[in-house]
């Protein structure tokens, strides 16, 4: 492109747009493609325009927009779409909900292209529909096509971006405790795990509360597991007092325990373990007094089908501690990024 005084430019086509901003509008004054006239070098110079940028051919440069949809289709999404460019940026919208994820270390290395930007939630972050995922854009009106061509090579037989929608879930719920089983308080957790799990397709194949019995805790879950469970979630008997069986009984089953204990609060007693491909979570009891603990950032990637790893669950201390506020922001706050 060359740059011309907006004197000499009738009759030239713009190759960028140009924005207007009066009393708290802001939009278009000019877009790009437009010839312009005689008449509108006045508005031009109203708005502070003294130049303007004209397409030169054959420059070996590409226009933000093309190069914003270059960079869209070096990342597709299923389960999601591009809008048309505006402003020199497309974006990407969900069309479903799921976990959000980011190869943050290939998005590094685009981004260190020269002009290339690309912003992004952070790598999983549950999503709803019509959510913005991410912005595509390059920082000047035009860049050399070699960048463009450079963050293709690197994104190619790559996923950049994906979004794994929910799949539905038969839940299992065993709930541990003798005072509970006893009668001798009432349960909290059952309408707790009802509203959580509501938010998820699927549904909840049975609820059992047990005495602290290794063997009728081993009994109860395998009960599930032949009713269709898919899912299990224990509550109770999660700490490390010697009287609190849970973890055994888990074991029992034949499962693999991941981790007890994640460096995450409120949430820190966790149990993650997989019994093939069944999940398991052992839930502590500050899922009964805390709105958000690390049951909530679990649950979206557990229906995403993401199997956690030791490796992921060590990393959440890094965002793991919850600021407690009075009102809760969950998903939108630092709790559970990692």
């Amino acid at each position: 492109m060359k740059k011309i005084r907006v004197q000499d430019a009738v009759g030239m086509t713009l190759c960028h747009d140009i924005t207007k901003m009066v009393d708290g509008f802001k939009g278009p004054a000019f877009k790009r493609g437009h010839v312009i006239r005689e008449e509108d070098i006045e508005e031009l110079l109203n708005i502070g325009k003294q130049t303007v940028f004209i397409w030169e051919e054959n420059a070996g440069e590409l226009h933000e927009e093309d190069c914003a949809l270059r960079m869209a289709a070096m990342a597709p999404v299923e389960g999601a779409h591009y809008t048309a460019p505006s402003e020199g940026k497309v974006l990407l919208i969900a069309d479903t909900e799921g976990m959000f994820r980011v190869d943050t270390g290939l998005l590094e290395e685009v981004n260190s292209i020269e002009d290339v930007t690309i912003s992004t939630l952070p790598d999983h972050f549950p999503v709803k529909k019509g959510d913005r995922l991410a912005s595509m854009r390059i920082v000047p009106l035009v860049t050399k096509e070699a960048n463009i061509i450079a963050a293709e090579e690197k994104c190619a037989g790559k996923k950049l971006l994906d979004l794994r929608p929910y799949h539905a879930r038969r839940a299992g719920v065993i709930i541990t405790g003798s005072e509970v089983y006893n009668g001798r308080i009432k349960d909290k957790f059952e309408p707790v795990i009802r509203e959580k799990l509501s938010h998820y397709p699927g549904g909840i194949v049975g609820v059992t509360i047990c005495d602290d019995d290794l063997d009728m805790i081993v009994r109860e879950a395998k009960k599930h597991l032949d009713n269709g469970a898919d899912f299990l979630i224990f509550t109770g008997g999660m700490s490390v007092d010697p009287d609190d069986v849970t973890p055994t009984a888990v074991r029992q089953l034949g499962a693999e325990i991941i981790t007890h204990g994640v460096p995450s609060q409120p949430g820190n007693m966790t149990l993650v373990a997989y019994l093939g491909d069944v999940p398991i979570l052992g839930v502590p009891g500050a899922a009964i007094s805390r709105p958000t603990t690390l049951f909530d950032v679990l649950l979206p990637q557990i229906y995403a089908g993401d199997k956690l790893t030791n490796r992921d669950l060590i990393r959440m201390g890094d965002g793991g501690l919850c600021r407690l506020c009075e009102t809760c922001h969950f998903p939108t706050c630092t709790f559970g990024r990692y």
